[in-house]
């Protein structure tokens, strides 16, 4: 019924994601919602760099949450209070989010709360854990720790030195939390990462992609609900549909490789992909307002084609810390080329400025000119495999489904 955390030497492979674990992620969708939803009514060069600041402390608590549970919980009572508690604290950040500036206070009581929590739960692993592991972990508690008093105490800090002090911790944070995850892969002699951790990851994708949705309903919401005004809504739902069809199937479901070049840097680019995509969910909300108008805003212009260009660049950096990529680079490779080079002319989409449907169509022509090398590319790589001679104990040949 209460038993303490599972060791770190118990890693559980094959564990697939419990109901639990979805229904943690849910409460984050009413985080993520809020906080964007702010952003999409409010755009402007600091709103978008407040978004990123506080997106950043958003996956952090997500990760750190999502990381306990698949290392060390359990199917118990004690893993399941710890985990609603955790709900209750992220519920309630996303009534402070919502709320903007003038809920700057609140919101960092309850995230320092929040870490303290956190803090707690990883130390009681220490206490049961090998002395290689309590040994890693001694940096991230001193951390973690140090995180919660510094967002707990900006509450109480001049309004100017708040957001500095909130950059502050997503910095150190991210150092250590990158320092330590490459200690850990070379302190585990386990594989790399957990089918359902890589599972997670792909859900906080989905939950992100349905910002998408979300702005393009907040944008006809508040559109004349005209003809360019529904054209530019339905395609831009292509937008988030690109973008779940390129990593689902370039990135989803795929194991990162072990070591220091792999599952931290499969971990931590997930933060600018996520971010990357919520930002342009709450940009098409502006871009649908602008249909009817010759050219889009700029600044919408802007966040929406750098957006869609830092999740390409991104998912390029991404391919190449998996396992598959050691494999099947004949085919990743191109595709990765491609998204470099789509990222790059994203800018310049944005300098031309074109109009709300020249945008969005042109967005959608670079999301499907990614998946469409890629599918050439694995296609070539089937019929080469096909054509090969078949293995024997004298020509081994090579197995085309490896």
């Amino acid at each position: 019924m209460w038993l303490p955390p599972r060791p770190p030497s118990e890693v559980i492979e094959d564990r697939s994601v419990g109901f639990i674990e979805l229904f943690y992620d849910l409460v984050y969708v009413a985080l993520i919602a809020r906080t964007a939803h702010n952003l999409a009514h409010q755009m402007s060069w600091s709103a978008v760099g407040e978004f990123a600041l506080v997106f950043s402390l958003i996956w952090i608590a997500w990760l750190n949450g999502t990381a306990y549970h698949d290392s060390h919980g359990r199917e118990d009572i004690r893993s399941r209070t710890y985990i609603f508690v955790q709900m209750l604290l992220v519920a309630l950040l996303a009534v402070y989010a919502g709320d903007g500036a003038a809920g700057r206070d609140g919101f960092s009581i309850l995230y320092g709360v929040f870490l303290g929590l956190l803090a707690w739960l990883w130390y009681s692993v220490t206490l049961q854990g090998e002395e290689g592991y309590r040994r890693t972990l001694r940096p991230y508690l001193a951390t973690l720790l140090f995180a919660a008093a510094a967002m707990a105490g900006s509450a109480f800090a001049p309004a100017a030195l708040q957001l500095p002090i909130w950059v502050g911790v997503v910095l150190l944070w991210l150092c250590t939390g990158l320092y330590v995850t490459r200690a850990a892969s070379e302190w585990y002699d386990q594989p790399a990462v957990s089918a359902a951790l890589v599972e997670r990851f792909g859900l906080f994708t989905i939950i992100v992609l349905g910002e998408v949705v979300v702005g393009v309903v907040l944008g006809l919401d508040a559109s004349p609900r005209g003809v360019h005004a529904m054209t530019t809504g339905l395609l831009s739902l292509g937008i988030g549909f690109g973008l779940w069809w390129v990593y689902f199937d370039l990135v989803g479901h795929r194991r990162p490789r072990a070591g220091r070049s792999g599952l931290p840097t499969w971990i931590f680019l997930h933060l600018p992909l996520t971010m990357a995509i919520a930002t342009a969910g709450a940009a098409l909300t502006g871009v649908i307002e602008y249909a009817e108008e010759p050219r889009a805003s700029a600044i919408v212009t802007w966040v929406l084609a750098g957006s869609v260009g830092l999740a390409l660049a991104t998912l390029a950096a991404i391919v190449r810390t998996l396992e598959a990529w050691v494999r099947h680079r004949s085919i990743y490779l191109p595709a990765s080329i491609a998204m470099i080079v789509l990222a790059v002319a994203s800018a310049g989409l944005a300098l031309w400025r074109p109009s709300s449907v020249e945008l969005v169509l042109t967005l959608l022509a670079f999301l499907s000119l990614v998946w469409c090398v890629y599918v050439l590319r694995w296609l070539t790589f089937r019929r080469e495999a096909a054509a090969r001679p078949p293995a024997t104990k004298e020509h081994p040949g090579t197995d085309p489904g490896r």
